[in-house]
């Protein structure tokens, strides 16, 4: 039997990679004051709904999901987190 699932994935540049959108952010913080900002780096946060039988294939899926499209593995690193919904959850009680 399937199971509904609340996925949250995180997405961030490796850290040999530059990331001139942090570095902005870190700049335009310090000239409003936030001199003690520092290492400001950019990612993307994506959540999503997934069924599978077990939380092992969703697992599996999100690793091929993020391989595949979410996040350049060339370049980024991603985590997920995952939590099983609750009958009361999905029928909106």
């Amino acid at each position: 039997m399937s199971q509904p699932y609340h996925c949250r994935i995180y997405v961030t540049l490796r850290p040999s990679v530059l990331d001139p959108a942090g570095t902005a952010v870190e700049s335009g913080l310090k000239q409003l004051g936030y001199e003690g900002v520092q290492q400001v780096r950019i990612g993307k946060y994506i959540e999503l709904s997934l069924t599978a039988t077990d939380k092992n294939q969703a697992e599996q899926q999100l690793h091929e999901m993020c391989d595949r499209l979410l996040a350049n593995p060339v370049i980024e690193n991603y985590c997920f987190e995952i939590t099983t919904v609750d009958a009361a959850q999905v029928h909106g009680g």
